[in-house]
């Protein structure tokens, strides 16, 4: 619903009710404020709000999966520059085998 509709429609059912003493001094001021103060919903604003709420898990679980990573690296036995090169050339070695 658009606010200038609303103003309307409000304005409207208060020129038929007239208030009563109960209303306290100003009420209708402090309404008028809040519905112009609502304004419309950024939804960047609220996309920004949920990143940046979702931040720290993900840097959490970074850290977590970097040290279960360098934790799980250090119980392996061998150098790894060999392990690179026989995976690499593993098939190269089998077919010069099966050659000669």
């Amino acid at each position: 619903m658009e606010l200038e509709h609303l103003k309307q429609k409000l304005i409207a059912a208060a020129r038929a009710n007239p208030p009563s003493d109960r209303v306290p001094y100003g009420f209708e001021r402090r309404v008028m404020a809040h519905l112009a103060e609502a304004g419309v919903t950024d939804r960047w604003l609220l996309w920004s709000r949920a990143l940046w709420r979702a931040a720290i898990p993900c840097v959490l679980i970074v850290i977590g999966s970097g040290l279960w990573s360098a934790r799980s690296s250090k119980t392996e036995t061998g150098d790894l520059s060999q392990q690179i090169e026989n995976a690499v050339l593993s098939d190269l070695n089998h077919n010069l085998a099966s050659v000669w």
